[in-house]
């Protein structure tokens, strides 16, 4: 088996890979990133002495450079995770997410067609739907929960759930979509909640908040979430959505508190700044499909994943220290210096 795993160098990425070089060691694996801000080669150092994956630099919108890669290499699969991902960014740069989430995706979409009906996998996110409301506890996002997104990160991503959708009805293409909660674990970007306020904790910077903190969020191992899509191209039936999610709800001041608690700080160091515009409110996920159907449950509850995190970041400064240097920290001062002018309305 030959896969293409699109955006393989970011974050679930190449967790994916690294699970994959071991679920599956006798595949070949393609690595295709753009290495954009988020995607970083240091995520898959270990991973390239491997002589089954193979690294490629490009961009999925490329028409050209995807087809030539696809005649060249004729993959039998194609896993997308290649997408612009941050709420923030999507507010001050859509045209970004508009290019790679969508349009990159129907150009692969097309590839998949022209070089032999290829199975296709869409890496897709919870926040398709919306959001639900905090005194609603009882409400959950299922596969048939209509689409409903709040920023163009979400209205992105749901576009290209679409367009997926579509290429399996009107055309047969072999897909699949998964929908996941929000994930955590080892070589996240810091501009995510936890890795950001693992390094601001233990580098006794102030710990920025959104609002009150009291969004809810449904916390997925990465791993997990890797072991699912795995199932998924393994077991998953053609045509389906599979939510994927992992039983881990907590209030992003919950999470900000752990971190705190874990590392030995004070609770002085949170500070509280404007919330994005549309920030959702809730997200939760019922995972009961791809658990009846395909058998997979989360294994990692968010007390035992969360120490996992924060000792592999604490193991990892120097992979950290890279990334917080240069051009992020001009990311970060666009993000939280002078956030009240940027976002108030």
């Amino acid at each position: 088996m030959k896969r293409i795993i699109t955006g393989g160098a970011g974050f679930i990425g190449s967790n994916f890979i690294y699970h994959m070089l071991e679920a599956h060691p006798e595949d070949e694996l393609i690595c295709l990133d753009k290495l954009t801000y988020a995607g970083n080669l240091e995520n898959l150092t270990e991973a390239l002495k491997n002589p089954h994956l193979k690294f490629v630099k490009g961009d999925i919108s490329n028409r050209k450079f995807v087809y030539d890669l696809f005649e060249t290499e004729k993959p039998d699969q194609v896993v997308n995770f290649a997408a612009e991902s941050h709420v923030d960014r999507s507010v001050l740069y859509p045209d970004e997410f508009l290019n790679s989430n969508v349009m990159g995706t129907g150009v692969l979409l097309d590839a998949c067609r022209k070089y032999g009906n290829i199975r296709f996998h869409q890496v897709s996110t919870d926040e398709v739907y919306g959001d639900l409301p905090l005194d609603r506890p009882d409400l959950f996002f299922t596969e048939t929960t209509p689409l409903h997104a709040s920023s163009p990160y979400s209205a992105s991503k749901a576009s290209a759930d679409l367009i997926a959708q579509a290429y399996h009805r009107t055309f047969g293409l072999p897909v699949t979509i998964s929908r996941c909660s929000n994930n955590y674990g080892a070589y996240q970007f810091p501009e995510k909640l936890i890795p950001l306020m693992i390094w601001n904790a233990t580098h006794d910077k102030e710990l920025p908040v959104y609002g009150e903190g009291k969004n809810v969020r449904d916390w997925l191992y990465v791993m997990d979430h890797c072991k699912a899509i795995d199932l998924i191209l393994e077991k998953g039936t053609i045509g389906e959505v599979y939510n994927i999610g992992g039983h881990n709800e907590k209030t992003n001041m919950d999470v900000v508190k752990i971190i705190l608690e874990k590392t030995g700080k004070s609770e002085s160091l949170i500070k509280h700044v404007t919330d994005r515009p549309g920030h959702d409110r809730r997200y939760a996920i019922d995972p009961a499909k791809i658990h009846r159907d395909l058998g997979w449950q989360p294994e990692t509850p968010f007390a035992e994943g969360i120490v996992y995190t924060i000792d592999w970041y604490l193991a990892h400064t120097e992979w950290m220290a890279h990334i917080m240097s240069g051009d992020y920290e001009k990311y970060y001062d666009t993000m939280y210096t002078d956030r009240d002018k940027k976002f108030s309305r």
